[in-house]
């Protein structure tokens, strides 16, 4: 391992995953990739690596990058499939998916027994974040794992250590709470203010000027009006996360009333057929509970 070159694998290439190894190779790291669905390497198959599986990806590394679906698969990559068995002596494995605290301390407590660190490092700012290395990152883990492995996350963002390991989890599900509570009440704000007979993008560029601004309102709030849900975050992660922060609320003896409506508006969203619209794609559920559209004063038919 060189200071400034260590070997990375990186595993799960998908809509976050791509961007990503592309500014770590841009920034010169030597990266060795592998995918659940393998095709989704082949963009880089002249520059980099491409393991046949976790244990094969994992064994030379210095860092392991994990960049998963749901706590279920990195259990299944990470622990089924030999992933943290096969780290050697000295690496850090970095978690960037979004899993449950709990979770990330027993994933923790494995890298320890072969000598590993461990820090979990979940992200916020969607693909654009991704693809511009401004991703904001939540660290989680000793001060000497996060500052082995910080010229790697200044390749990808912005990290912000926030504690001990899990710590970042925590941070994340904090983001999400904040993320989908806002994006149901600018659906909210922006349809009664269309249904009285406002422009909903005039009412947007009005409330960004005060204390209603916000970069939901900012870039969801004009996907709403543009109708663009598209995912760059789909609907069936947020609610993903959203279980997860009643879960963790519950495990500490808290009621977020808040985060169980807007939980149980995008249950209601991907029971419709939307669980891969874009999670600012929660206005259809509500445009669906209130027969109007967004921008039209006219009743639409209930589904």
């Amino acid at each position: 391992m060189t200071e400034n070159h260590p070997h990375i694998a990186f595993l799960g290439v998908g809509l976050m995953g791509a961007p990503m190894v592309r500014n770590l190779l841009n920034a010169g790291y030597p990266v060795t990739l592998w995918n659940r669905t393998a095709s989704k390497c082949e963009p880089f198959v002249n520059e980099v690596t491409i393991a046949d599986s976790p244990e094969d990806a994992v064994h030379r590394a210095d860092i392991v990058i994990t960049m998963l679906e749901n706590g279920d698969v990195v259990e299944d990559v990470m622990v089924a499939q030999g992933g943290i068995a096969a780290l050697k002596a000295g690496a850090v494995y970095i978690d960037m998916s979004s899993v449950q605290p709990s979770l990330a301390r027993r994933h923790a407590a494995l890298a320890k027994e072969q000598g590993a660190g461990y820090v979990d490092a979940p992200v916020s700012g969607g693909t654009v974040g991704a693809e511009q290395a401004t991703l904001s990152i939540m660290a989680g883990g000793s001060g000497a794992d996060v500052e082995r492995v910080r010229p790697v996350f200044e390749a990808l963002g912005r990290c912000t250590p926030i504690g001990p390991v899990g710590a970042g989890q925590l941070a994340k599900l904090a983001n999400q709470a904040i993320v989908g509570i806002t994006i149901g009440a600018v659906s909210e704000a922006l349809l009664l203010a269309a249904k009285g007979g406002a422009d909903p993008a005039a009412v947007r560029e009005a409330l960004m000027g005060g204390f209603a601004g916000s970069r939901i309102l900012e870039l969801h709030g004009q996907r709403m009006i543009d109708r663009d849900f598209s995912p760059g975050a789909p609907a069936r992660i947020q609610l993903k996360d959203l279980r997860m922060i009643l879960d963790e609320a519950r495990s500490e003896g808290l009621t977020l009333p808040l985060s169980q409506q807007v939980h149980n508006e995008y249950q209601s969203l991907i029971a419709n057929g939307h669980s891969d619209v874009d999670h600012s794609g929660l206005l259809l559920e509500l445009e669906h509970l209130n027969g109007a559209l967004l921008g039209s004063s006219s009743a639409i038919k209930r589904k």
